[in-house]
């Protein structure tokens, strides 16, 4: 596993490939933080041990074991150890492909869902999130299915909701809308914040506060994060990591690791071997 010599951290970050949109991570952290960031499916953590304590946009949660973290699509979010001795934890990612399609078959709720509260208590729900790992471990396509889909019954059926319609976007919040395409279409040689805002018809600072208000983040913070999520599809593509990190634009490939391992719990290169990615014909080593 990813990071075995450093102390007592580790983390495994993989998918499996008989549950498709869906990444695993079991990890323990001791000193690692998780910068603000969001994921583009949902967050299901189940603490087995310590403390994290998760900043989101209401404020910050502590959870334990026992306790069940549900985080909605692009919601920013940090985490960091809770106590001296870290956490530990078993966490899901599934798409919101996977959910959607399970509420659409089992639960009256239709259209994008999401989870109103972030930290719930809810042992059983805490160990089918541990066992979808462990039999995912297996090999054991049947159960971890299965477990996946009474996880999610459950935590739909109790704490479920769907998702506010977008309302129409103000002018501001057009403007941030435009600022993110620009973003993304010139990701490797972004324009400064002024020349941005200039593009835009705007002033810097008006742009900053539209910005940080509609996606919970600076554009140069939101930013490292698009590029770490692009890069995440250019390793499970079997791009090499070198060449991901000018592609996305980031300097060179310790700059790519330094983003990439502070966002997603593990270094590239450890990203790619535990999710069997071939780069040119090999193994990624």
């Amino acid at each position: 596993m990813a990071g075995a010599g450093r102390a007592t951290e580790w983390a495994r970050h993989w998918t499996y490939a008989e549950l498709p949109d869906l990444d695993l991570l079991r990890a323990r952290y001791v000193r690692h933080t998780f910068p603000r960031h969001s994921h583009e499916g949902y967050v299901f953590g189940a603490v087995t041990g310590g403390v994290e304590e998760v900043g989101v946009p209401g404020g910050t949660i502590h959870a334990t074991p026992g306790t069940v973290v549900m985080i909605n699509p692009e919601v920013p979010h940090t985490a960091r150890p809770g106590r001296p001795e870290g956490w530990a934890y078993d966490t899901l990612y599934p798409s919101a492909q996977v959910i959607n399609g399970i509420a659409a078959e089992v639960t009256p709720l239709r259209g994008t869902v999401g989870f109103a509260e972030t930290r719930v208590t809810d042992p059983h729900a805490a160990r089918l999130i541990t066992q979808v790992h462990r039999a995912a471990e297996e090999g054991n396509a049947l159960a971890a299915d299965s477990l996946l889909r009474v996880l999610v019954v459950r935590l739909l059926d109790r704490h479920g909701s769907p998702l506010p319609s977008v309302t129409p976007r103000a002018g501001g919040a057009r403007d941030v809308e435009r600022a993110r395409a620009v973003l993304e279409g010139r990701m490797a040689a972004p324009p400064t914040l002024e020349a941005l805002a200039a593009e835009l018809g705007t002033s810097p600072f008006a742009l900053l506060r539209a910005f940080k208000k509609e996606y919970g983040m600076p554009p140069h913070t939101w930013l490292t994060d698009a590029r770490v999520r692009r890069a995440r599809r250019l390793l499970d593509a079997g791009t090499a990591p070198a060449e991901a990190a000018t592609a996305v634009g980031f300097t060179d490939q310790p700059h790519l690791n330094r983003h990439f391992t502070r966002i997603v719990g593990v270094p590239p290169g450890a990203y790619q071997r535990e999710r069997g990615v071939y780069r040119r014909g090999r193994p990624a080593s």
